[in-house]
């Protein structure tokens, strides 16, 4: 073999050899970019969740303190004022809570999503008993009304474990039930 020949053909081993490792280093590198871009989305979903279940469980707080309010009042000593206050306090506690519920459904996952939509129906139903125990006080000039007060403790009740659900789909989509 003539040594020209024998140079050039060194010099394209050599160069396959280079493009070839730059090729393996590229490689790597894309993978340890790809991994890093996975947990980096991965952590900020987990910010976003956080986030969403804590504004969640806040609302949900938020809105049972305006209906034991109203229902403190309509066992006191208030009045229509007392109480037609009370109702749009809880009203507005239902409407921020909702928009909770729904960013929940949003940010999921589903188990988590789910158990936000069963909360956010029985904390409804417990709007509305209120609301109607209200509507009736006025009507009647009392709120000591025995058959809403037993709807009302029914529907917080029937709220409690719903709480606990939410907390514990809440725990297991953000890893931390451990």
């Amino acid at each position: 073999m003539d040594a020209g020949v024998a140079a050039i053909l060194g010099a394209a081993i050599g160069a396959a050899g280079g493009v070839g490792g730059g090729l393996l280093t590229l490689s790597t590198q894309l993978r340890s970019l790809d991994a890093q871009h996975r947990a980096e989305e991965k952590r900020w979903l987990a910010d976003v969740r956080r986030e969403t279940y804590t504004g969640f469980a806040a609302c949900a707080k938020q809105l049972s303190n305006a209906v034991w309010k109203a229902s403190d009042l309509l066992h006191g000593a208030g009045g229509v004022e007392d109480w037609e206050s009370a109702r749009s306090d809880v009203h507005d506690a239902w409407t921020e809570f909702s928009a909770a519920a729904a960013a929940v459904t949003m940010a999921g996952p589903h188990t988590a999503a789910a158990a936000a939509e069963d909360l956010r129906e029985a904390l409804r139903q417990w709007e509305l008993v209120t609301g109607t125990w209200i509507r009736a006080a006025i009507q009647q000039g009392t709120g000591h009304l025995a058959e809403y007060d037993r709807q009302f403790m029914a529907g917080f009740e029937a709220k409690k474990p719903l709480e606990v659900a939410f907390q514990v789909a809440a725990r297991r989509a953000l890893g931390t039930d451990t």
